[in-house]
């Protein structure tokens, strides 16, 4: 019993050398290493050794907090956790082939879609991501035709606030941002220089109480009410700089107060940019952040998507899923 417990260590052993791919391969030669490779203490070391190296996750491919915070020997013998089917559904390669395997429909319906003429879908924009970087993440997209094409300036269309910028995707869907700042340009720039933090004006505080604690609770002023009201769906641009402090816990109030059901369609979908300011800036894995802020318990379609402000890395993935979802959501 000894020498066979060795001897699956030392397989085991071999084969965490191999990539996951690989492996899914070497299962379908046989019965033998079909059983062999699903080995659950095997997957769950590649799963927290790859999550944080994962540039995107999604609401149907979060992988449970427990997974992380729980001993092997707690949670081995759970149906639940089967390790090898939780890091296929999470890691973007796999949700990538699955987007690839289902029929092509989707073209189609893009195609009549297109013959039909449509008001561009429309999107708010909000988040401490946008002010608190080296880096303007929105002067960026207004400057790099080559990556996103600037399609128009319209006139005010919503009370209090301009109707934003209108961009075109892959020179074909137009869509418009409107851009939501917390404060002036001013404040904004003197909060940067001086590294300060400044009052955020979109919203205020209502008291607000769960069990016995004080909850947090925002509502958002009638200007940015306004916006949600109109909008197809969120981008909340997040700061993802592992050096920078973060109060996720007021970000996820505040995410909240903007994608009230009471404003609009509950099932709008709300895009994360898991943003820094260049690329050699340390970040904050986007699993740990879309955890931080608690994402896994709304109730509408998201994703996280990890980009970089001075080079728009990781901007358009997050743009052709969330036009994809208002495409879904408006055809429905």
């Amino acid at each position: 019993a000894a020498l066979n417990g060795f001897q699956i260590d030392v397989q085991l052993n071999i084969m965490s050398f191999l990539s996951p791919q690989d492996l899914c391969r070497l299962g379908s030669t046989s019965c033998y290493w079909r059983a062999a490779v699903q080995d659950p203490l095997l997957w769950r070391y590649f799963l927290l050794r790859d999550l944080p190296s994962w540039t995107s996750v999604d609401w149907k491919s979060l992988p449970d907090e427990e997974i992380f915070n729980k001993a092997f020997s707690e949670v081995s013998d759970n149906a639940l956790y089967d390790y090898m089917a939780v890091y296929k559904r999470s890691c973007p390669q796999g949700r990538r082939s699955l987007k690839s395997s289902r029929p092509r429909y989707g073209a189609v319906t893009s195609f009549l879609q297109s013959l039909v003429t449509q008001a561009e879908p429309r999107f708010a924009m909000f988040g401490p991501g946008l002010e608190e970087l080296d880096n303007s993440l929105v002067q960026k997209m207004m400057t790099c035709p080559e990556i996103l094409l600037v399609a128009g300036l319209p006139h005010r269309q919503i009370h209090g606030i301009g109707s934003g910028v209108s961009f075109q995707f892959n020179n074909n869907q137009k869509f418009n941002i409107v851009t939501l700042y917390s404060t002036t340009s001013v404040e904004r720039r003197r909060a940067r220089e001086e590294q300060a933090v400044t009052v955020n004006k979109m919203f205020y505080q209502e008291s607000s109480t769960a069990g016995n604690q004080q909850a947090m609770h925002y509502s958002v002023i009638a200007q940015v009410r306004k916006v949600c009201e109109v909008v197809d769906g969120f981008i909340y641009v997040a700061n993802a700089e592992a050096h920078r402090e973060h109060d996720r816990q007021e970000e996820r109030a505040r995410i909240l107060a903007m994608i009230d059901p009471a404003l609009g369609p509950p099932n709008r979908p709300l895009l994360v940019l898991s943003c820094v300011s260049h690329v050699g800036v340390k970040r904050i894995p986007c699993v740990y952040v879309a955890h931080q802020l608690q994402l896994n318990l709304l109730h509408q379609p998201w994703m996280m998507q990890d980009t970089v402000a001075a080079t728009l890395d990781g901007l358009l993935n997050g743009i052709e899923w969330l036009l994809e979802e208002a495409n879904c959501k408006s055809a429905q």
